[in-house]
C-alpha cells in the first residue's frame, strides 16, 4: 500500500482525502485462489467501461483503496458518488425485520408501481419546490447527482401510504378495476370470473379517494357483494347507533326509496331529507343508523351514493331485515 494522500471528488460529497498510511496492505488473491472484492470489483467494473460508481455510503472506505488499484493497473479511473444509506424509521439501518421488504410483497400489499417509484426517489432527493409528487418523466429531467442529499435517508412507510393514496385518486378506474377483480376472487366476494365488471368499476370510483393499499378495497367494500342475509354489523357500531328500535323510521324510508320514480342520487337525499323533516327529527339523528344498517359499518362513501349503488331493493330488503330483528 503506497504511502500517499488519496483525493477522490465524488459527486455528492465534493473532496475527499484519504490517508492511505492508515490502511493495511491489501490482499488480491485469497489463498482458496478466488480475488478479493476490491481487486474483483476494480477489474470488472473497467473491463466493462463503467464510468461511474453509484453506490452506498458504506462502501466510501472500500474507495481509496480501489482508486490504488485503478491506478496501478493503468485503468482510467470512473467518477464516485456515495449516496445516503436508507434507514428504519427508528434509525437503524434496514433489515428483513426493520422495512427491507421485497418488491413482490409491495405489490401484494397493494402498492402501485409508480406510487412506490415516487417514494423511492424522494429517498435522498428532492425535485425542489416542495414537490412530493413526481413523474418518473420528470424526474429523468430534472434529477442529478449534486442534488442528493448527504444525510441518510428514512423508509418512512406513513409518507408512502399518502403518497399511494395520492396515486389511487387519479388513477384509471379501468386498470384499478382489473386489479380489484382477483382481489375480490380470493376474498370470495365475487365468483371467479362471474363479477359484473361495470358494476365493480362504479365501486372502484367510488372508493379510491378512501384507499390508502388496494388490498384494503375488500374490506372497505364488501358490503357491496355479499348477500343482504350475510351482511356483518360491527358489534361496537351496532351498539352505538342501532341500540334503539328504529323500526318506524327505517319503513317508512324504505317506503319512500320503493315509491321514488327516478332513483338517483339527488333524488334520494331529497326523500331522505323530506322524511326526516316531516319527523321533525335532526338528519344525523338517521344517517348514521341507516349506515349501520346498510353496510355493517360507521365509516364509508355518502350514506345517498351507498344506497344509489346498492339499488332500491337491496337497500329495501337491508332496511326490512333490521326491522324484523328489533320487532322479533
Amino acid at each position: 500500500m503506497p504511502q500517499e494522500k488519496v483525493v477522490v471528488n465524488d459527486l455528492i460529497r465534493g473532496e475527499i482525502i484519504f490517508d492511505t498510511s492508515v490502511i493495511k496492505d491489501q490482499v488480491l488473491i485469497k489463498s482458496d485462489g478466488t480475488p478479493s472484492y476490491n481487486f474483483a470489483v476494480v477489474v470488472d467494473d473497467a473491463l466493462m467501461g463503467i464510468t461511474h460508481v453509484i453506490r452506498g455510503d458504506d462502501h466510501i472506505s472500500n474507495t481509496p483503496k480501489q482508486v490504488l488499484l485503478y491506478h496501478a493497473l493503468g485503468f482510467p479511473l470512473p467518477q464516485f458518488a456515495h449516496l445516503p444509506l436508507i434507514l428504519s424509521k427508528e434509525g437503524g439501518r434496514l433489515s428483513k425485520r426493520k422495512g427491507a421488504t421485497a418488491i413482490s410483497e409491495y405489490r401484494e400489499m397493494g402498492y402501485l408501481p409508480d406510487a412506490l417509484n415516487n417514494f423511492l426517489l424522494l429517498l435522498g432527493w428532492s425535485p425542489g419546490g416542495n414537490r412530493e409528487i413526481i413523474t418518473m418523466q420528470e424526474a429523468v429531467k430534472l434529477f442529478t447527482l449534486k442534488h442528493v442529499n448527504k444525510t441518510a435517508a428514512v423508509l418512512d412507510m406513513d409518507k408512502l401510504n399518502w403518497i399511494n393514496n395520492q396515486y389511487l385518486k387519479t388513477a384509471d378506474p379501468d386498470k384499478l378495476t382489473d386489479q380489484v377483480i382477483p382481489l375480490l376472487e380470493a376474498d370470495k366476494l365475487i365468483d371467479k370470473g362471474q363479477g359484473d365488471r361495470t358494476y365493480i368499476r362504479s365501486i372502484v370510483v367510488l372508493f379510491r379517494d378512501r384507499l390508502t393499499l388496494l388490498k384494503d378495497f375488500s374490506k372497505f367494500a364488501d358490503f357491496f357483494f355479499v348477500a343482504d342475509d350475510k351482511l356483518q354489523i360491527d358489534p361496537a357500531a351496532q351498539e352505538k347507533y342501532l341500540s334503539r328500535d328504529f323500526s318506524k323510521e327505517f319503513s317508512l324510508f324504505g317506503e319512500r326509496l320503493e315509491k321514488l320514480e327516478s332513483f338517483g342520487i339527488p333524488e334520494i337525499e331529497k326523500s331522505f331529507r323530506d322524511m326526516v323533516a316531516e319527523l321533525n327529527i335532526p338528519a344525523k339523528e338517521l344517517i348514521h343508523p341507516i349506515r349501520v344498517a346498510l353496510t355493517g359499518k360507521t365509516v364509508g362513501p355518502g350514506l345517498f351514493d351507498v344506497i344509489y349503488y346498492l339499488g332500491k331493493q337491496r337497500a329495501r330488503n337491508r332496511l326490512a331485515r333490521w326491522v324484523k330483528k328489533e320487532n322479533a
